[in-house]
């Protein structure tokens, strides 16, 4: 930092240490526990005994100051030596070995990111196997990892018998350089300047960058989304003029009124079409995917969902405004006109008035019903409930406009013949949930029998019924099994909502299991065995076979049916995001079939050549908060990689990589113990211990540049991205695969 930068940061830091001080101008222990938003914590107390150079049980400025100058200057050997006074806990504060929750906001929290000299922190000199399983344990803590005992020991004996060159017993402050010195991404965060990490808020230098809306990259992108859209405003703004000229011997309100009219006429079948699933789900199959922006017709549909609340907006308040200067001449009085019959106004005995205030109500509740808070919120049900107003909207519309049922007939047709076809496609044949498996973060996993009439593409979702939860209520759900599986049809149902919720608690409870003797018998017959072999899940008490009626709808195409089309593919699942591409990855075991020579046992992946298998690469990235969410697939991941080739010609076809964002990423000093263990111990074992996987869990978050850099560098094609998860994390991706010219999918329904 320059001089003036380095003068602004002190007073900051100065600032920030008198909030936190109070009166006594110095820091206790419970101050800085609160200060970083801890109970308590092992290294909150050791780094504590490092800023109390003293040992008055207390920090003063001069003294944070002090270190914190060290810790700006400080030499790599400094912050090695740091690390060993840290990890040789034979001194001061061995009794202190407890769970740590660090607030990432928190200014003082940055300070444990990093190392400084250390002070009064006294220890035996060298580190032996118990201290460093004590401190092992604190890193697991910390990053909400949770290993058996055994596992413990094993991270501990593999990281010790690595650093203990000279098999002494006990690892020395040489010894550690050594080891960490073999690990350069350690030794990297390890020495980042510390100056980069203690920048108050308002010294950071944002850079003048163009807005991403009007770089060439997201024109390029976004092309055809954009192209749709000027034609969608064009014809709506055409619409209006031709209605106002109509009308031009009006006066303005009323004009004004009439054309918003019209454009409302538009609007209101057009947001139908938008959701013609099944006829955007064959368009999909044909050359208009190339042109119209089918993937997004969820996105459109809510911007003309807007469209007709600012037009019925501008369209009613036209009308109140030319009511009352009529009301100024006229015998009727302004309420009268509002909200009575007697003016005579519309075609069906004077109700347009009438009808349009209940249209006004009606548009607007289904707005702000279908708003993400509310459906994000756990109560979809609000949202899907007054979405059903549609019925009644285009009613009224009928009753209110002379002129709307000739712009409803056609895809109002169209509309009543794709409901007609899903119900009776929903009630053929009889559909049965045969299992069930309650996973964990209260995931449910059913496994339907699939009938013989039910195709379906990798990635597709359906709309489900299930009686005994809710007789009416459809929910969709991606499909999570590959449609190679001719037998079964899978869904993974997170809880988020009311009706999850009671899915969930339904078959948590044995008393509520409807079993059918005979059906259970055909069933385990057909099913137990090829269940078990795919790996579904572990036979137990959150593992059960039943017989229930539901009924299924679809499927209906995402946007991942261009998977297979693509050359270079990123899959992105966070969270129960993974569901789609679950299918996705399963067919693909199907299509890379694992040949084996007879005479010399070398196996490889032989990939079916046809119309629809044009990938060259896939990188399946799955980002998880905690530990359990990766037990949701864990079997089907293991097969893939049991099923991949070791080694192929071009690289492997399939990379994997998973990240837990609850474990203290690397650039965090107090895990990097536990990161070199447990990157030892997995090259030991040839597995992850996080995970079971072959593939090494990576802690906290994707570095979203590098991560696309390495993709690109590869020059396997065309890069497709294609996302299923938050739509925060979805905007930083999107900006992203913009920047490298990667196009983007994301799975929305």
């Amino acid at each position: 930092m320059s001089s003036e930068e380095d003068a602004r940061w002190l007073d900051w830091v100065t600032k920030q240490f008198e909030i936190i001080a109070g009166d006594d101008k110095e820091i206790s222990l419970d101050e800085f526990k609160t200060a970083l938003k801890v109970k308590e914590s092992f290294f909150a107390e050791r780094f504590f005994a490092l800023f109390d150079s003293d040992g008055s049980c207390s920090i003063s400025l001069d003294e944070l100051l002090e270190a914190l100058d060290l810790l700006i200057h400080g030499s790599e050997a400094d912050k090695l030596r740091f690390l060993f006074q840290v990890y040789d806990v034979d001194g001061q504060h061995t009794h202190t070995h407890t769970h740590m929750l660090v607030n990432p906001c928190g200014w003082l929290g940055l300070f444990l990111d990093t190392a400084l000299t250390p002070a009064l922190l006294t220890g035996s000199g060298s580190i032996d196997p118990d201290e460093l399983r004590i401190v092992l344990k604190s890193c697991l803590r910390e990053s909400a990892i949770s290993l058996p005992e055994e596992k413990l020991d094993d991270l501990t004996l593999a990281l010790f018998e690595s650093a203990d060159k000279d098999n002494s017993g006990a690892i020395t402050f040489e010894e550690l350089k050594a080891e960490l010195e073999a690990f350069p991404e350690v030794m990297e965060n390890l020495t980042i300047s510390a100056a980069n990490w203690l920048k108050p808020p308002d010294m950071e230098q944002k850079k003048r960058q163009t807005p991403r809306y009007l770089t060439r990259v997201y024109w390029q992108n976004n092309s055809r989304k954009l192209l749709f859209l000027c034609l969608y405003a064009c014809v709506s703004l055409l619409l209006f003029i031709s209605a106002i000229l109509q009308h031009s011997q009006h006066g303005a309100w009323y004009m004004v009124a009439k054309g918003c009219g019209q454009c409302l006429n538009f609007n209101c079948t057009f947001v139908m079409v938008l959701m013609l699933r099944r006829c955007l789900t064959w368009l999909r199959a044909t050359w208009v995917v190339r042109v119209l922006p089918l993937d997004q017709n969820i996105l459109l549909h809510q911007i003309v969902g807007y469209a007709i609340l600012g037009f019925t907006l501008v369209h009613t308040t036209a009308h109140i405004f030319n009511f009352v200067q009529m009301s100024e001449t006229s015998e009727y009085s302004l309420w009268e006109y509002v909200f009575t019959t007697r003016p005579g106004i519309g075609w069906v005995q004077g109700t347009a008035s009438v009808t349009g205030v209940v249209l006004q109500v009606l548009i607007c509740l289904m707005v702000v019903c279908s708003m993400t808070f509310v459906r994000r919120s756990g109560h979809f049900e609000v949202f899907y409930w007054s979405h059903l107003s549609y019925i009644w909207v285009w009613a009224l519309l009928m009753v209110h406009c002379a002129n709307f049922w000739k712009w409803f007939v056609v895809p109002g047709l169209a509309f009543l013949l794709e409901k007609i076809v899903g119900i009776a496609v929903s009630r053929m044949g009889g559909l049965y949930i045969v299992e069930v498996n309650l996973l964990p973060s209260k995931v449910t996993h059913l496994v339907i029998k699939r009938p013989q009439f039910f195709h379906f593409k990798p990635g597709d979702y359906v709309y489900i019924n299930i009686p005994v939860i809710a007789k009416y209520e459809w929910h969709p759900f991606t499909i999570s099994s590959a449609p190679e599986k001719s037998d079964t049809l899978w869904l993974h149902i997170r809880s988020m909502g009311q009706w999850t919720n009671r899915l969930y608690e339904y078959f948590r409870e044995p008393q509520t299991q409807n079993v059918s003797p005979k059906r259970l018998a055909t069933s385990l017959r057909n099913h137990r065995h090829a269940l078990r072999a795919q790996g579904s899940a572990t036979f137990g008490e959150n593992h059960r076979f039943c017989n229930i009626k539901c009924y299924v709808d679809g499927p209906y195409g995402t946007p991942t049916r261009q998977i297979f089309t693509s050359e270079h593919a990123v899959l992105i699942g966070a969270g129960i995001g993974i569901t789609p591409f679950a299918s996705i990855l399963q067919s693909i075991i199907y299509r890379c079939r694992k040949q084996n020579c007879p005479n010399c046992n070398y196996s490889w992946c032989e990939n079916i050549k046809d119309s629809d298998m044009k990938l060259r690469k896939v990188d399946f990235i799955w980002i998880n908060r905690d530990q359990k969410s990766f037990e949701w697939f864990v079997s089907l991941l293991t097969k893939l990689e049991m099923d991949q080739a070791d080694e192929e010609p071009e690289g492997r076809f399939l990379e994997m990589h998973m990240y837990m964002t609850s474990a203290l990423s690397k650039n965090d000093m107090k895990a990097i113990g536990l990161q070199m263990a447990l990157d030892l111990l997995a090259k030991k074992e040839k597995r992850d211990s996080i995970t079971g996987l072959r593939t090494r869990t990576q802690p906290g978050r994707p570095e979203w540049g590098k991560v696309f850099q390495k993709v690109s560098e590869e020059k396997k094609g065309k890069v497709h991205v294609f996302y299923c998860g938050a739509p925060a994390l979805a905007k930083v991706i999107k900006a992203q695969c913009e920047n490298f010219g990667f196009n983007f999918y994301k799975e929305n329904f």
